[in-house]
């Protein structure tokens, strides 16, 4: 059979199998298993000849160094959450936005994006919004689908803002600078909170009965109180800057800065006397979980992967893509559109891990930078997260949300954010400067 041929049936496996459940982890493996027989069998008449290709693609991706990164944020961000810096983080920022009316909703995108900078984790952000902010917003009469989007569209900037998990992955599969990522991802990430910040003030402004007034609210908090919250939050935030500073200030790598995060996480929650060994397994049970499924699902995704590459199909799609009758431009709005596709039905790291080896070199060859694509790549999971029928945030919501808050409710009030996670997209492809700029300090 030609390329073409089994790249069609390897689609339509895949496809098969998740319709019937199968999970994605043992789809691609057992598609990447039976693509190595096959090749070997054609190429050798030995089929078994080629399994060890397969643990020799799944150890390659783990043993990289930078990849230690990724448990390491993932536990500074789990101690940081557990450790209660969130609630003060939270009540500290009612003390600024409280009168503004939306100004709840205004708060919550803010403290969206100081969270995003300790974590770079989605579902525990989104989890802690809906635990902090939902109640607080339906208590003060704001309209449930501009708050339920509020916290989704908010939550989802874990993916873009660093230390974000999602640009530390694409950096390894697409051999690109994680510094460098992390810079592209920090002003496009700070647009769209604006542009949220934007849309909830105007329409609420529009619409004065979405979000009913909270002045006077913040002034019954004692000023001891106030003071406390506001100190408590100093070395949190402290600690963020040093880790981000010393990537960006050359003087440590990813990993590096990543170790010192997690021991200024400790060091924070010994200050706060939030600290406890039972605190700190439950951070070091949640970081397990957390890494050990991304780990799975790089174990089938990079042997289907490199299969696929040995039998040619990384050099066919890339002369496919490459050499299509129409402007640069729309190849990349195609693949845009594939992703966000692709989003609907599977998670970003299947997403990353499957399409990334075959998109990166082809941009490359088209003359597009992979650190712009990647910050692209990245604002196209802030819409998987939200879209229906897979969108993730609103699954995450739904866990914590009341029980008189259907997941429907949830996934129409994330149209408007969605729309605005769009025209973000928009302007970072047609203006790649918003991502690049920052890119040309080291």
């Amino acid at each position: 059979m030609g390329i073409e041929t089994i790249s069609l049936i390897i689609i339509a496996a895949m496809l098969f199998l998740m319709a019937c459940g199968v999970p994605l982890v043992y789809t691609t493996l057992s598609i990447a298993i039976a693509c190595t027989m096959y090749h070997f069998y054609g190429v050798t008449g030995d089929a078994f000849m080629g399994l060890p290709l397969v643990a020799s693609r799944v150890g390659g991706f783990v043993t990289e160094y930078v990849f230690v990164a990724v448990p390491l944020f993932v536990m500074m961000a789990s101690i940081l959450e557990k450790s209660g810096v969130a609630k003060d983080l939270y009540d500290a920022m009612f003390l600024i936005s409280g009168r503004l009316r939306g100004g709840v909703a205004v708060q919550t995108t803010l403290v969206a994006v100081v969270m995003a900078a300790m974590t770079g984790i989605i579902g525990g952000e989104i989890v802690l919004l809906g635990l902090l902010a939902l109640p607080q917003m339906i208590r003060l009469g704001y309209d449930k689908k501009l708050a339920m989007g509020t916290i989704c569209a908010g939550g989802s900037l874990g993916t873009l803002i660093p230390p974000s998990v999602v640009l530390i992955v694409y950096g390894l599969v697409a051999n690109v600078s994680i510094s460098k990522l992390f810079l592209a991802g920090a002003i496009p990430g700070l647009m769209l909170a604006t542009l949220y910040i934007t849309y909830i003030i105007i329409r609420c402004w529009l619409q004065p009965s979405l979000a009913p007034s909270a002045a006077g609210y913040a002034d019954t908090i004692e000023r001891s109180e106030k003071i406390r919250l506001i100190k408590g939050l100093i070395l949190p935030i402290g600690v963020i800057v040093w880790v981000l500073g010393s990537i960006y200030g050359g003087i440590a790598s990813v990993t590096e800065a990543a170790a010192v995060g997690v021991v200024g996480a400790i060091a924070s929650a010994i200050v706060r006397k939030e600290f406890s060994f039972a605190m700190l397994r439950d951070a070091l049970f949640q970081t397990m979980r957390t890494v050990g499924m991304l780990i799975w699902l790089s174990f089938g995704a990079n042997a289907l992967v490199g299969i696929y590459n040995i039998m040619g199909g990384t050099a066919y799609m890339q002369e496919l893509f490459t050499t299509l009758p129409v402007a640069p431009i729309f190849v990349i709005l195609m693949m845009m559109g594939l992703l966000i596709v692709m989003g609907t039905f599977m998670d970003w790291i299947g997403i990353c891990l499957l399409t990334m080896p075959i998109f990166v070199p082809t941009i490359i060859a088209l003359g597009y930078d992979p650190v712009w694509f990647g910050i692209l790549f990245t604002m196209n999971m802030q819409v998987s997260y939200l879209s229906p029928p897979f969108g993730p945030a609103c699954f995450y919501l739904k866990t914590v949300a009341p029980p008189e808050i259907t997941l429907n409710q949830i996934f129409m009030s994330m149209w408007p954010f969605i729309g605005l996670q769009l025209i973000g997209l928009a302007v970072v492809l047609f203006y790649p400067e918003t991502a690049l700029w920052l890119t040309q300090f080291i």
